[in-house]
């Protein structure tokens, strides 16, 4: 039995096919939307690290934003000798602040809170991947900011040349960055020490430096957490942030597999009555075929391989529709700092191969009741029915 007389079968009920492939075209456009999704939060997370940047936070601190590292404390971690030196001979370190404020979204007024990162021309160097798209980076010592291209592109008042007033001050926004796509691009930059004196802060939220042989962090974090001095925790950027992510991914994971599932039971319900439809319409052909000498097992076949290429129909059709998403950015909170987060649907091979075998699955589940009664027909029963 040919693959040809299995698709023949299919073209000629071509309105059933094309209505249940549609069906399951949905379905695994919702399961890869919820992977996209997923996997867009945990790469613009991830993508923010660097694997050989180490960030120190007080330790029980979840995220920069309830930590804060005593002045003394972060001149220990500054002294130690495991930190490289930038070209010019600085020591690639930077004492950093972290605070939220409020500003308005621009389509809907609506407030959101937005991530103020006080560093250093250190902390620059140490985000290579942070790039000036407008204006100019701020000057050390000013009321100067710059503000992440995601935050330019949703708020309101924060253009270039615009003023914000927090932090009981005023500041001028001097550039716009570019980060791709990490969280960085839904920060506002500034000098630390003006930042740290306009919100009266006392400590620093975290110190973040290069590690000089990336093979020495699990010495350097055992020292560190282990000083009587000190009351911290050191972790590499990469972990940190992908850490930042946990919550909200697994809640968009749990959620999309609950839609997916019950979205799937209608369309297994859709492709079984196709398949038993298929089934009646062809009694007497199958009774041919058995009589002409063709096995249980081959109808059997026949009809669940019809099954599996209605789901990859709509699987391939599902993943099409999916990956159009792609080219839109979502913002969010971030439920482990609270803050405004943007980030974009992502595409993976991971995600094609599961979206795909979730369509066969779904199509398997469908025919496979069919194809059992198809392949039990009585010869003489099947012939009869001609």
């Amino acid at each position: 039995m040919t693959l040809s007389y299995i698709f023949r079968n299919l073209w000629a009920r071509r309105l059933t096919t094309l209505l249940t492939a549609g069906g399951m075209a949905l379905v695994v456009y919702v399961f890869a939307t919820v992977l996209m999704l997923e996997a867009g939060l945990r790469e613009t997370l991830q993508e923010t690290g660097a694997p050989d940047n180490v960030v120190v936070i007080r330790k029980s601190s979840q995220t920069e934003v309830q930590s804060g590292v005593e002045r003394s404390q972060a001149a220990i971690v500054e002294s130690r000798g495991e930190i490289a030196y930038d070209g010019l001979g600085q020591r690639m370190v930077s004492k950093e602040l972290v605070v939220l404020i409020t500003l308005l979204k621009s389509a809907d007024k609506a407030p959101a809170n937005v991530v103020i990162r006080g560093t250093t021309a250190q902390g620059l160097a140490l985000r290579p991947q942070a790039k000036l798209l407008a204006g100019r980076l701020f000057r050390a010592g000013t009321a100067e900011i710059v503000v992440g291209r995601a935050i330019a592109e949703r708020f309101s008042g924060v253009g270039l040349g615009e003023r914000l007033k927090f932090g009981q001050r005023e500041w001028t926004i001097v550039g716009v960055i570019d980060a791709g796509r990490t969280g960085f691009n839904s920060e506002i930059w500034g000098d630390a020490d003006q930042m740290r004196q306009a919100f009266r802060r006392p400590v620093y939220s975290s110190v973040t430096f290069r590690l000089a042989d990336t093979g020495s962090f699990d010495k350097l974090k055992q020292e560190l957490e282990s000083d009587p001095r000190l009351t911290i925790e050191a972790k590499r950027e990469t972990v940190y942030y992908a850490e930042q992510s946990e919550v909200m991914a697994k809640f968009i994971r749990i959620l999309g597999m609950v839609l997916s599932v019950i979205f799937s039971l209608g369309a297994i319900i859709g492709a079984m009555i196709t398949m038993y439809a298929s089934v009646a319409s062809r009694t007497a052909e199958i009774g041919t075929l058995r009589a002409l000498g063709f096995p249980r097992r081959r109808i059997l076949a026949a009809f669940l391989i019809e099954a599996v290429l209605l789901g990859l129909a709509g699987g391939a059709a599902g993943l099409a529709l999916a990956s159009t998403m792609q080219f839109l950015t979502l913002s969010t909170m971030n439920w482990q700092t609270f803050s405004e987060l943007a980030f974009s649907f992502t595409l993976t091979p991971a995600i094609v191969v599961q979206s795909l075998a979730f369509a066969v699955l779904m199509g398997l589940l469908g025919g496979f009741l069919p194809a059992l009664r198809a392949a039990r027909l009585n010869i003489v029963e099947a012939l009869r029915a001609a």
